[in-house]
């Protein structure tokens, strides 16, 4: 429920957003912790993160004019990946911003830096935590995801893919190992065996 009322929220303000030109843009949001945000440790819930990390690169699409293209083709974004490392606790009434931006890409995916700030006080402008993000959009008609050029040509823009910093590299070379390991051990495999008496 706390995201749909700031679905809302985002919603009512976002024909006033700042445009968010492509493919180097960055996207700003603000936001406060409220009570219904935190843990039982009073500070915010790791699973919020993740949560107002989608309206970050909502705010992208929107901002960017991509939001069009989704809408009229029907396509579904879809993430293959996160990691997030988290810095510093965002406590109970602070304010902080989360900064989205694309970082590098491939044929069919990007990847996106997603950075919270806090915003005022002693710690303003300090890094909370910070997140990788891989994903891209998704064609159900076609059963593929839409390649990144095309995305580009929507929003009128042409460009190559910078070289992903060395956080950049890390992150896709643990997606790329952590997809063969699952490849060579499907889930459940051991359960499984245990279940069946079978030893390795």
């Amino acid at each position: 429920m706390n995201l749909w009322f700031r679905m809302l929220w985002y919603a009512l303000v976002a024909r006033w957003r700042p445009v968010v030109h492509m493919p180097h843009g960055i996207s700003r949001l603000s936001f406060r912790v409220w009570p219904r945000d935190l843990d039982t440790s009073l500070h915010m819930n790791n699973g919020r993160y993740l949560t107002l990390m989608d309206l970050g690169r909502l705010d992208i699409m929107v901002g960017s004019g991509l939001w069009r293209a989704v809408m009229r083709h029907g396509w579904t974004p879809v993430a293959s990946a996160i990691k997030i490392r988290f810095r510093r606790e965002i406590r109970l009434w602070e304010r902080f911003r989360i900064e989205t931006r694309i970082v590098a890409w491939d044929q069919l995916t990007v990847v996106m830096e997603q950075v919270f700030l806090f915003e005022g006080g002693e710690r303003d402008g300090q890094v909370a935590a910070q997140a990788l993000f891989k994903g891209g959009l998704y064609d159900r008609k076609s059963r593929r995801f839409v390649p990144i050029a095309q995305l580009m040509q929507e929003t009128g823009v042409s460009a190559e893919s910078p070289e992903p910093s060395p956080e950049g590299e890390a992150f896709l070379k643990a997606d790329e190992e952590l997809k063969r390991a699952a490849q060579r051990r499907p889930y459940g495999a051991d359960m499984d065996a245990q279940q069946h008496g079978i030893q390795e």
